[in-house]
């Protein structure tokens, strides 16, 4: 027990290292890029507040390659320090040792699924608004699902518009019971209220059917609305970018994530996406631990034994292929060519598997 929590302690110690120098890695490359992009526009602070908003998103993405490097850096230590030595010595298996960090990092990666993701995915969120206010403030354009409806909003020089639909039909284009609600760009007030049966996003227009008009500018708006069979509203929504709004990753935390999918699914939309992104967050912990694990079979073996850089060559391209691989999986997963829980599952376990054999081999022949 003593010897595990201190193979623990000291993993700890060596992944906050590495994952310092990276953090602030990220950080200081994010500022650059913000201020090549925005230095004559934007205020100094604006532009360090907008770098860090973008930095978490990138740092959670790379914590199993953090993983791999502490792991390796670990017990390359203990290996040059004779401490792999001692401890076999004393009767302590290479599994036993490994027992206690392999449960610790679990623990770790369900830590980060359950309290760093929604932390990332808030300011993923943030950092796209601004960005976005940025870069073309007088067009700014929002959609968002809920348990009931489907919600945009769309602006233009004359103000901005909500739109309400209650649901999607089976081309992405044609939404149904739609509701649009104006606001004057100025005072911020509703100005106009447009109810329709259907709505089907053209490009440049809103080909709406059997609509009614209310002008709320008017002492009594129901009287003087009126009906049409068929009316054109302009607007700059495309259904590719509703898409890539709706399936833009990290921008929904693991907590909604469920809630969101079945929000989706009553809306008619396709949760592919976000199912195998899902899937993915839950199998964090999973692919974590195959990291650790990659990482210390591959340098457990004595320094004086010699090969020790062509071990870290090894173990490091081991990292990037699983993590390439992972990815790799996960995009046929979304897109369909392959079930998404053999793409998000299968290699993490295949890895850990594949660990298993190589520490089972070295240790009994």
């Amino acid at each position: 027990m003593t010897l595990g929590l201190y193979v623990v302690r000291r993993l700890a110690n060596t992944f906050l290292m590495i994952a310092a120098v990276f953090f602030g890695m990220l950080y200081m490359f994010e500022v650059f890029e913000v201020v090549r992009r925005f230095g004559d526009e934007v205020r100094l602070p604006s532009l360090l507040m907008l770098s860090a908003l973008r930095v978490p998103r990138t740092f959670y993405q790379i914590m199993p390659l953090l993983m791999i490097l502490s792991s390796m850096a670990l017990f390359l230590s203990m290996a040059r320090s004779s401490e792999l030595v001692v401890i076999r010595s004393a009767g302590r298996s290479a599994k036993r040792l490994l027992a206690g960090p392999l449960l610790a990092v679990m623990l770790f990666g369900a830590l980060l699924v359950a309290v760093l993701n929604p932390i990332a995915a808030a300011s993923t969120r943030i950092y796209q608004a601004q960005l976005q206010a940025l870069q073309n403030p007088e067009m700014v354009a929002q959609i968002s699902i809920t348990d009931s409806a489907l919600w945009l909003r769309q602006g233009d020089s004359l103000g901005q518009t909500v739109i309400r639909a209650e649901g999607v039909e089976a081309d992405g284009v044609t939404f149904t019971t739609v509701s649009f609600l104006v606001f004057d760009r100025v005072t911020g007030t509703p100005v106009m209220r447009i109810e329709a049966e259907s709505g089907r996003l053209m490009p440049g227009s809103w080909q709406l059917h059997n609509a009614k008009q209310w002008n709320l500018d008017d002492l009594n708006p129901e009287q003087t609305a009126r009906l049409y069979p068929e009316v054109a509203l302009p607007t700059d929504l495309t259904p590719e970018r509703i898409r890539d709004t709706l399936a833009r990753s990290g921008t929904i935390s693991v907590w909604a994530m469920p809630a969101f999918i079945r929000a989706m699914d009553r809306a008619g939309l396709s949760t592919r996406d976000h199912r195998a992104q899902f899937q993915a967050e839950l199998a964090l912990p999973l692919l974590m631990a195959a990291m650790m694990l990659i990482g210390a079979v591959l340098c457990l073996q004595h320094s004086r034994t010699g090969g020790t850089s062509q071990r870290i060559l090894i173990t490091v391209l081991a990292g990037f292929a699983l993590f390439f691989l992972r990815n790799f999986a996960q995009v046929l997963g979304e897109n369909g060519q392959i079930p998404v829980a053999l793409a998000i599952w299968t290699p993490p376990v295949a890895s850990m598997l594949l660990a298993f054999g190589v520490l089972l081999h070295l240790e009994d022949g």
